[in-house]
């Protein structure tokens, strides 16, 4: 009994809580005020990201494992990467720069990608 619960919740993944996840979009996108604040909201959203896919139950050991493990969910999977792959590069690059398109482009990335795995 339990096998066939544990198969059923995988291929029929839990629904997410749409206003916790809305709630935290709009948090995070009214920081985008400043360049400081660009940083921190692309920061926050793969942060974002990544909490949708594990409660989705894609499974990998780092957000790009799992990305990969959901590329079949996600509409537009470049746009989601190049927001992933900026923000690691924020992160890891010291004196990394960002510009406002970058900004622009990596959000409306993470945007899409939440709201394919239904977060948004």
């Amino acid at each position: 009994m339990l096998i066939v619960v544990n198969l059923l919740s995988r291929r029929f993944p839990k629904r997410l809580d749409q206003r916790y996840f809305t709630d935290k979009w709009t948090e995070l996108l009214a920081g985008v005020k400043t360049s400081q604040g660009m940083i921190l909201a692309i920061i926050d959203a793969d942060k974002l990201l990544d909490e949708a896919l594990k409660r989705r139950g894609f499974r990998g050991k780092s957000v790009g494992e799992r990305l990969v493990a959901a590329q079949r969910v996600l509409s537009d999977n470049d746009s989601v990467w190049y927001a992933h792959k900026l923000r690691n590069r924020l992160v890891h690059e010291p004196g990394a720069k960002l510009n406002k398109k970058e900004a622009r482009t990596a959000l409306a990335g993470f945007k899409r990608g939440l709201s394919d795995l239904g977060a948004l």
